[in-house]
């Protein structure tokens, strides 16, 4: 028995490996080479009309970076959200698609966009510093963080899910209790998932959920804890090796992230989420990513002003 579970474990790592440096079969779907899961017959992604005549006036980031280039902070390893091929460098998912629509509209082609990398603990240092101009990447707007960062959106609502092997008994929080959890360090599903309440064994903390999956498929976890979006792509990626409970616990509305006192900005990117809200570039950005997965993309969250 344990030379079978350990067998299977090493067939996830390898496709996880494979997945990881963007290698395939020779006619394996383009799709899988960018870490988007689902299909070849998914939809493309929109293309983002760019305003020319963008303007933002009282925008001290904005000024600042009219006519050169926007800086964006994003996830890299997360599957169908905020994901970089490590062969080719391009990024995808539903978080980028975010960002792309949105840059468009205050008139930067994706030629002009920069994509960092930002791990979830350093969000808030390089909003406030500059190192990025907007965050987009499964940020969960709350009141404490709005003590030091500005939000626009929601842009999509998520909630904190488990995902665990598709052999195991744990069906809902209430199954945490004496079991070894992962999360991502400095972020809000670790923070929870730490309260006495659900009684964790042991909670770790790794820099990037794909390191709690490897952990996952390693046995040397339980449970990997999250948003369901995020999950939801690496249990595609992992080919039913792994499953997401399905019994969320938390509601996280992702908000684009900027400089705290920056208004004129802020507004004129809870307007651009508004325009692609209505004009149907946000649900076919969802079909193209989030929807590989199976679900359908549920109806846009009202952008919250304050």
């Amino acid at each position: 028995m344990k030379l079978r579970k350990t067998a299977a474990a090493a067939a996830v790592v390898v496709a996880l490996s494979v997945t990881a440096t963007a290698c395939g079969k020779e006619g394996s779907p383009d799709d899988k080479k960018d870490g988007a899961t689902g299909g070849s017959s998914a939809p493309a992604a929109p293309k983002y009309r760019v305003n020319t005549a963008a303007d933002v006036k009282g925008s001290p980031v904005f000024e600042k970076i009219k006519g050169k280039k926007i800086t964006i902070g994003t996830k890299a390893d997360q599957p169908n959200l905020g994901f970089e091929n490590p062969g080719t460098k391009t990024r995808s998912g539903f978080d980028v698609e975010i960002a792309k629509m949105v840059a468009a509209d205050l008139g930067f082609d994706e030629s002009h966009i920069e994509f960092r990398t930002v791990p979830s603990e350093s969000r808030e240092t390089q909003i406030a510093s500059g190192g990025v101009d907007l965050y987009v990447g499964t940020y969960t707007i709350n009141d404490e963080r709005k003590k030091q960062v500005g939000f626009a959106g929601p842009y999509y609502i998520a909630g904190q899910d488990l995902l665990v092997t598709s052999d195991s008994s744990v069906k809902g929080p209430e199954d945490v209790k004496g079991k070894k959890v992962c999360s991502a360090t400095g972020s809000t599903p670790l923070k929870r998932i730490k309260e006495a309440k659900y009684g964790a064994a042991e909670v770790k903390a790794q820099q990037g959920y794909q390191l709690c999956v490897q952990e996952l498929v390693n046995g040397t976890v339980d449970i990997v804890t999250t948003d369901d979006a995020i999950l939801k792509g690496y249990a595609a990626q992992n080919g039913g090796k792994l499953k997401v409970v399905g019994k969320p616990f938390s509601k996280e509305p992702y908000g684009i992230g900027l400089k705290k006192d920056d208004k004129a900005l802020r507004e004129a990117v809870n307007k651009a989420l508004e325009a692609h809200e209505k004009n149907g570039d946000w649900k076919k950005a969802y079909d193209a990513t989030l929807g590989r997965s199976g679900s359908e993309a549920p109806a846009p969250p009202a952008v919250e002003r304050y």
